[in-house]
């Protein structure tokens, strides 16, 4: 219960930095997806249904603060959060390719998702100027985000485990 209620806390805390502080920095252009690296990194560490929980709070969080459609998000994260933690077999705590791989392909499916639904069916059929323009910056800031904060969500995952068993034996 202590995991999951510092876990909600910190996808608060990365949830408040995405959208009140990186929209601020002037030198990015665009702003790296944290509570989406935050919702794959827990899937693929936690497991299918748990990547599926955090999945769906950090895209009910997003709706109401950012979505016009209700559930837009929460969808998307679910299924995200879902079929990385499909791929937790494969976790081993110094891999970092397929979490950056797995950065690589999140983040193209929400930005093609958030295309399909909210510009295609306008009629706007630009798509490669969305790619250049929106989609290639973010996938690249999101990178170099994850390899910082992947490092620190395996280090903050092990503090819980080891506060887990201390109280488990006490």
């Amino acid at each position: 219960m202590r995991r999951v209620a510092a876990n909600i806390a910190l996808l608060i805390v990365i949830f408040a930095l995405q959208s009140c502080v990186f929209p601020f920095i002037p030198f990015l252009s665009v702003s790296p997806n944290l509570v989406l690296i935050l919702t794959f990194a827990y899937g693929f560490i936690y497991g299918p249904r748990a990547g599926m929980c955090y999945g769906f709070m950090a895209g009910l969080l997003l709706d109401l603060f950012h979505s016009g459609a209700f559930g837009f998000f929460s969808l998307l994260f679910m299924w995200i959060g879902y079929m990385n933690g499909c791929l937790s077999r494969y976790y081993y705590e110094n891999y970092i390719t397929l979490p950056l791989f797995l950065c690589t392909v999140n983040e193209f499916v929400y930005n093609l998702y958030i295309y399909l639904l909210r510009f295609f069916i306008r009629g706007k059929m630009h798509f490669l100027f969305y790619f250049r323009t929106i989609i290639l910056p973010e996938i690249i800031i999101s990178l170099l985000f994850t390899l910082l904060i992947y490092r620190f969500f395996l280090w903050y995952n092990r503090k819980l485990e080891i506060m887990d068993r201390r109280h488990a034996v006490n």
